[in-house]
């Protein structure tokens, strides 16, 4: 009997599908829930690419295709585009666009974050039985420091704490977080005390602004895409009664 592919990431797919489309230069140039509400690629600059890229990210999130089988799909795509490896720009500046180490970077981003978002769609449609959330280290061969420090952590699913510390925390991080209910926390020890969240100024060189962002944690990474994007769909939800409003007046 030949087994069955396991069903899509329903509320995954419904993340990464509700984004739209923004093209830009440096991935800096869009940032944090930016990257929540807009599909990009750094350096994809024409309309047409950046959607072969959504189409083949879409599908390996769907079929759950690995690294491999993505890349394979894509770079012959890329290579017609003239999108592949690194490039010398008009002003003698070498760029890199669609080399191995960026696309597995592409991959591993849009994976990780879509995946994220649709846990939390879980997380809150379960926490009234399983209130807590424990931090834990994923299949990684090194670890950052801080990211080592928070595993094990348990704290209840609504702590502030998971609004900059929710993984992945960082490029390439592969952490995740377990739902518990509240026996379960009792038999690992039981809720933690949350950590200091201590913060670094770091400058946007794009942009020349500044912002804290919490140490352990990657810049534009300090971002929670389950609650950025609730958040985006109740906006999107209330423009669309206010012109529908417009048009038609209040029904009494």
């Amino acid at each position: 009997m030949t087994p069955t592919a396991p069903p899509p990431p329903r509320e995954a797919l419904a993340y990464l599908r509700a984004k739209g489309y923004k093209i830009a230069w440096d991935y800096r140039d869009l940032w944090k829930e930016e990257h929540v509400r807009a599909f990009t690629v750094a350096k994809a600059m024409t309309q047409e690419l950046l959607i072969e890229i959504r189409q083949a990210v879409d599908a390996a999130l769907a079929e759950g295709k690995t690294f491999k089988q993505f890349q394979d799909e894509l770079e012959p795509l890329l290579g017609k585009r003239g999108w592949l490896g690194k490039v010398l720009m008009e002003d003698g500046a070498m760029v890199e666009l669609g080399t191995p180490r960026r696309l597995k970077i592409l991959y591993d981003t849009h994976m990780r974050t879509a995946r994220a978002a649709g846990q939390w769609v879980r997380i809150e449609r379960n926490k009234a039985a399983l209130p807590y959330l424990r931090y834990g280290l994923g299949p990684s061969r090194e670890h950052r420091l801080q990211h080592v420090q928070w595993e094990g952590l348990i704290l209840p699913v609504d702590a502030p704490f998971w609004d900059t510390h929710l993984p992945p925390n960082g490029w390439g991080c592969r952490c995740r977080v377990r739902q518990m209910t509240e026996r379960q926390a009792s038999q690992r020890g039981g809720v933690s005390e949350a950590p200091e969240q201590k913060t670094t100024l770091w400058e946007n060189r794009r942009t020349g602004k500044v912002e804290e962002v919490p140490v352990g944690i990657d810049p534009g990474w300090n971002v929670h895409p389950g609650k950025a994007r609730l958040s985006h769909t109740q906006t999107l939800g209330k423009e669309k009664d206010i012109e529908f409003r417009s048009i038609v007046g209040t029904i009494r």
